[in-house]
């Protein structure tokens, strides 16, 4: 069964189009080279986010990063830039999936 990541970002006002801009880039690109899941990004209040990443599997997932190409590293930095914190919230192993 997957494995999903829960993830809060703090983001600094006037940086939301850039922190969902570069999430977006991000994310596609962990999700074409990596092997994710894919995932969702929802938005809570103001200027915080809650993102969920779908992995195949726990070990999937702390490995990722070693395949990801070189334009990778500018969309995180420009993410990480967007935020005044980027924390993972829960790391749970999937029972059911009814999501469709």
């Amino acid at each position: 069964m997957a494995f999903a990541v829960v993830y809060r970002f703090d983001v600094k006002e006037g940086r939301e189009d850039v922190f969902e801009s570069s999430w977006r880039s991000l994310t596609e690109l962990i999700y074409k080279y990596e092997g994710s899941l894919g995932s969702r990004l929802h938005k809570h209040g103001s200027n915080h986010y809650i993102a969920y990443a779908l992995w195949p599997s726990r070990e999937k997932w702390k490995g990722y990063g070693s395949s990801m190409p070189e334009k990778s590293q500018r969309f995180s930095e420009q993410m990480h830039e967007a935020c005044n914190s980027i924390e993972v919230l829960y790391e749970l192993d999937v029972v059911e999936d009814l999501l469709q």
